[in-house]
């Protein structure tokens, strides 16, 4: 699959678990990315093993702990975390990965990405569903045009 079908089949899944939101919500990422997946209508889990409540809602250690069979993992960890939660991943059966990734390495791994690519699950390497979701933001929009013309979409 190229880039943008991966990002559609991403989009596409309704259950979505949300690696790396922070208890300060204001320089969090993932943080972000939750509000925006909740406010489109998406069934989002929180991860993160230091909270028990982000955002108002009740959030899981791990993937593990989720009653809910999930479909997607968004990754907005350390990269030092990556790994794990791809390992997470595996054993919960999701089907597709992305790691958020622009200007830098964000929480991109190559062992992660890797690992995950060696035991099937779809993965996208960089980006933010921030740039594609229904009613993006026009920086976001800008982002992803100069990433994907300077070929910074995989």
């Amino acid at each position: 699959m190229n880039y943008e079908q991966k990002v559609s089949e991403f989009l596409n899944q309704k259950t979505i678990a949300i690696a790396g939101v922070s208890r300060n919500p204001q320089t969090a990422v993932g943080n972000a990315i939750y509000k925006k997946f909740k406010d489109n209508g998406y069934n989002i889990f929180p991860i993160n093993p230091h909270a028990e409540i982000i955002e108002e809602n009740k959030c899981y250690p791990n993937l593990k702990s989720i009653p809910e069979k999930v479909d997607a993992v968004f990754i907005a960890t350390s990269p030092a975390v990556s790994t794990e939660i791809v390992k997470q991943s595996i054993d919960a059966g999701v089907k597709t990965i992305w790691f958020h990734r622009s200007i830098g390495n964000g929480s991109f791994s190559e062992e992660a990405a890797k690992l995950g690519e060696e035991n099937g699950l779809s993965v996208i390497r960089s980006g933010c569903p921030m740039m594609f979701i229904e009613n993006a933001d026009f920086g976001h929009k800008i982002i992803g045009f100069f990433m994907k013309l300077f070929g910074k979409l995989k």
